[in-house]
Parts: C-alpha cells; sequence; structure tokens
C-alpha cells in the first residue's frame, strides 16, 4: 500500500516508534510533519527526510500549541490525510507511591494529547470528505501490568476515544484505529527495565525475559519497523470497513 501525496501529522515524531513511523511515510511517499515538543530534535528529523516535509513544535497537552501546529501544516500543505497521535512517556511506580501529579502528567500527554490533537484535525477532514485517526495504543490497551497504573488507563482509554471518532467521522469519510504494539526497545522501554528490576526487586535480565516478553511466542521485541508497517497499513486502508478497531502488534503476547 502506498501513500502517494498523503499529508500526515505524526507527533512524537522527532525519535524512536514516531520516528520510524514518519520515515517509512516518507518512502511510501507521504509528506510528513514531525510534531515534537523538542523542537531543534523535530526539525533534524524533518530535514533528514528532504524538504517535502516540515517540523511542528508541539506540545500536545497545549490547546494553543496543537492548534497552531495543525493550522502551520494546513497552510503549508491544504489538508491533512492522516494523525498519528504517538507522543507519549513512561513512569513507573507502584499505586500507594505513584504521585499525583506525574499521573497527570501521564494522562495529559497521552489522553488529553490524542483528543486535542484530533479535535484540531476534524474539521479539515470533515471538511475534505477523508481522514485516518491513528492512536498509538499498547498492548496495555488491553491488558494491565504492574507499576503502570496511569499508563495503563490512558492506554484504555484511547480505544474508546476511538471508536467514538470512528461513529462520528464515519459520514464525512473520517476513519479512527488503534495500534497496539507489544515492547519495542526504544529508549522508553530500556528506561523501564531498570526501573521495573528495582521496583520489583528481580534481576534486569528477568524483567527482559519474564516481564516484558514472557508472554510472547518467540522472546522477540516487536519492532519500530513491524509498528511502522502497521501505521501504513491503517492509514492507506481504502474504506470504511476498518475503523473503530485496535490492532495488536506484538508477538503473540496478545491475542484476540
Amino acid at each position: 500500500m502506498n501513500l502517494q501525496d498523503k499529508i500526515a501529522i505524526i507527533t512524537g515524531a522527532a525519535s524512536g516508534i514516531g520516528l520510524e513511523i514518519a520515515k517509512t511515510y516518507a518512502k511510501a511517499g507521504a509528506k510528513v510533519a514531525i510534531a515534537d515538543i523538542n523542537e531543534d530534535a523535530a526539525a533534524e528529523a524533518a530535514r533528514s527526510l528532504g524538504s517535502d516535509h516540515m517540523a511542528v513544535a508541539m506540545d500536545v497537552t497545549d490547546e494553543d500549541a496543537v492548534n497552531t501546529g495543525v493550522q502551520a501544516v494546513i497552510a503549508r500543505y491544504g489538508r491533512v490525510d492522516v494523525l498519528i497521535s504517538n507522543a507519549g512517556v513512561q513512569i513507573v511506580h507502584p499505586v500507594e507511591d505513584f504521585p499525583f501529579a506525574e499521573w497527570k502528567k501521564m494522562l495529559a500527554i497521552h489522553l488529553d494529547g490524542a483528543f486535542l490533537t484530533s479535535k484540531a484535525v476534524l474539521p479539515t477532514m470533515y471538511q475534505q470528505g477523508s481522514g485516518s485517526i491513528i492512536f498509538m495504543g499498547s498492548v496495555h490497551s488491553k491488558v494491565a501490568s504492574a507499576l503502570k497504573a496511569p499508563y495503563v488507563t490512558a492506554k484504555h482509554g484511547l480505544l474508546g476515544l476511538c471508536r467514538v471518532i470512528a461513529k462520528e467521522g464515519g459520514k464525512n469519510g473520517v476513519r479512527a484505529n488503534v495500534i497496539c504494539p507489544g515492547f519495542v526497545k526504544t529508549p522508553l522501554v530500556e528506561k523501564q527495565i531498570p526501573e521495573q528490576a528495582r521496583d520489583l526487586g528481580i534481576s534486569e535480565e528477568e524483567v527482559v525475559k519474564h516481564v516484558m516478553l514472557g508472554e510472547t511466542v518467540d522472546g522477540e521485541f516487536t519492532t519500530t519497523g513491524d509498528v511502522a508497517q502497521a501505521a501504513v497499513f491503517l492509514a492507506a486502508f481504502p474504506t470504511n470497513a476498518l475503523t473503530g478497531q485496535s490492532l495488536i502488534v506484538s508477538h503473540g503476547w496478545e491475542m484476540e
């Protein structure tokens, strides 16, 4: 499937999964807006893709910043065909020790960010009669793990937001879906390994083998490339037959 001349906004795209999706989309013919809170890193990522692409400074928890960024994309390209709400962070603690400020930060980035970016692109998508919104969920959209209360809560919440947008957007040709990756060995996940070892009282090797990959069919991490290919598939799908769904990309960790 190709994305020739499609306009895509990808949040949190200066690194990790978002950057891999951006590279894959560019190869598939899309013009990509790299939206990231790190403006310098976003600019460098956009430069690496070529002159057809752009960088947008965006704090997804700030409504004005989101609206300004989306309007900058529309001003350059005239439309938005794909939104990938990918920006995210991870903080781990047991519930009884979870600082409320960190709980609120997690929900703001994952849920408020998904809501605000969707709200910003929907009028344009409705006007043009087409669009694809893809939320970056997780296997934790389906299951729970210790130490991740706000992350699990937020990722579950994305399923509900996706389904509402799918219901509301269908008559205007707008689809919404969720990608649910397993553990992807990005800096976000690498940071968790020693943290979980500390909080669970086990070795880092045990965290990887048993906590992260114990339920997979092959003991393998999901790759950023795996997730990017799923994002191409969902964006390029031609009809409303595939909307309101969640696609699990996890080496069999979770199956439906």
